[in-house]
């Protein structure tokens, strides 16, 4: 329903008092002829203004003010106007899909349906943590009637959604026209274990969050509108993810010469960076810029978890790690599997990065180290530096949780004292 009042179209009093319209005050003494309500629309009234010719006049009531148009058509023209501005909005759709019941959970495959329901195109971003990406992250709420929920075990990833945006790559994005849809498969024997609550019936909603590039070539939100599934999983609750197999002295796997040239120039700044980070949380037990800008107001207790993150980073050698190369996503930086320590996935934006510095090669490897489950089993809560910034101040515990906070810390870039 369309409402006229000036709440809901305050544009609407500039645009009725502009020369050609004429603006007067209704009091509600003031006369009205008997056919003054207009039967269709009964804010549109007609009211007796004093003029030279005695014919009532059309008017729009608008929060108890009756506005004189010479043309009731004119005025007509200007809400169609205003109202088709207001309409002119982005929507969202997602739907989950499936099997009612699986046999093994290895069958459990669910089917994502992303509609364009506004009218006008939207060019999302792929971002990891939405349906749009392929990679097993966790994308999915899943909850038992009782609430119980499976394990997550599946990627964390490093992205950034700003230097998505300004990628070239189709691959970067999805593209959707008003009423146009796209289907993704996703399987969730990937990415989590059900063995702890068992087999029943689980409630599968996808992540209704996604980011798209505007008209202004800014990052906007929208929210899609949601449609869960229900399955029933019997029989096997959990699949194992096969790993490569690497002998005790390879390093690398699928990586060239010069990958491996990168990798041996970040791993030590990575180390470099967490030892000075470890070295100013031990000497800095007190509130400083850097520290809020990061981590938001001081505890004692922020503080300390913080310090043991960096701690136990700080006590494994990056160059002893395993980095795989064979990820060739342009969007995302790096991935791991945190309970599988050790091993770091290495995709195309890392590549394109400098070694040292935000968002870095270096600090890619700060962000990856401090999802392990051993080093603290950090989160991917938001991306971005202005992101991580307004976390700190409004979320500090969850900023304190959140991987990207970690790497800005360490990179120090600008820096802080």
């Amino acid at each position: 329903m369309l409402h006229y009042g000036a709440k809901e179209y305050p544009a609407l009093l500039p645009t009725l008092t502009t020369p050609g319209f004429t603006a007067h005050r209704h009091h509600r003494q003031a006369p009205l002829c008997p056919s003054a309500i207009n039967r269709s629309n009964p804010r549109l009234i007609l009211c007796e203004i004093p003029q030279k010719s005695s014919a009532a006049v059309p008017h729009r009531e608008i929060s108890g003010t009756c506005y004189h148009t010479t043309s009731l058509r004119a005025a007509l023209l200007v809400l169609a106007a205003s109202a088709a501005a207001v309409s002119a909005a982005p929507g969202l759709s997602l739907k989950v899909s499936g099997p009612e019941a699986v046999d093994g959970v290895e069958n459990l495959k669910v089917v994502t349906t992303l509609t364009n329901t506004g009218d006008e195109t939207l060019k999302l971003l792929n971002d990891p943590r939405s349906v749009l990406h392929s990679l097993p992250a966790n994308t999915f709420a899943i909850t038992t009637d009782d609430g119980a929920s499976p394990s997550f075990t599946g990627v964390k990833v490093k992205y950034s959604p700003s230097r998505a945006a300004k990628s070239t790559s189709p691959s970067a994005f999805t593209v959707l026209a008003p009423g146009e849809s796209v289907s993704l498969t996703h399987d969730l024997s990937s990415a989590y274990n059900f063995t702890l609550p068992g087999a029943g019936k689980y409630t599968v909603e996808a992540s209704n969050l996604f980011h798209y590039v505007d008209a202004n070539s800014e990052i906007a939100e929208i929210r899609a509108d949601a449609e869960a599934h229900v399955a029933a999983v019997s029989g096997k609750l959990a699949v194992v993810r096969p790993t490569p197999t690497l002998t005790k002295r390879e390093q690398y796997n699928g990586c060239s010469s010069s990958e491996k040239s990168g990798i041996n120039s970040a791993a030590p700044a990575a180390q470099s960076y967490v030892a000075a980070a470890l070295s100013y949380l031990q000497t800095h037990t007190a509130s400083t810029a850097r520290y809020t800008t990061w981590f938001g107001s001081y505890t004692s207790s922020r503080h300390s978890t913080v310090e043991s993150h960096y701690s136990n980073i700080n006590s494994h050698d990056y160059t002893s790690f395993t980095y795989d190369c064979t990820c060739d996503d342009s969007g995302t930086y790096a991935y791991v599997y945190p309970d599988d320590f050790g091993t770091i996935y290495l995709c195309g934006a890392f590549w394109d990065a400098p070694n040292t510095g935000t968002d870095s090669r270096a600090g890619t490897l700060v962000h990856e180290a401090s999802h392990f489950t051993v080093n603290g089993g950090t989160d991917d809560h938001v991306y971005g530096q202005s992101a991580a910034k307004s976390l700190a101040k409004s979320n500090p515990t969850e900023a304190i949780d959140n991987a990207d906070n970690h790497e800005y810390f360490a990179e120090n870039n600008p820096a802080q004292s």
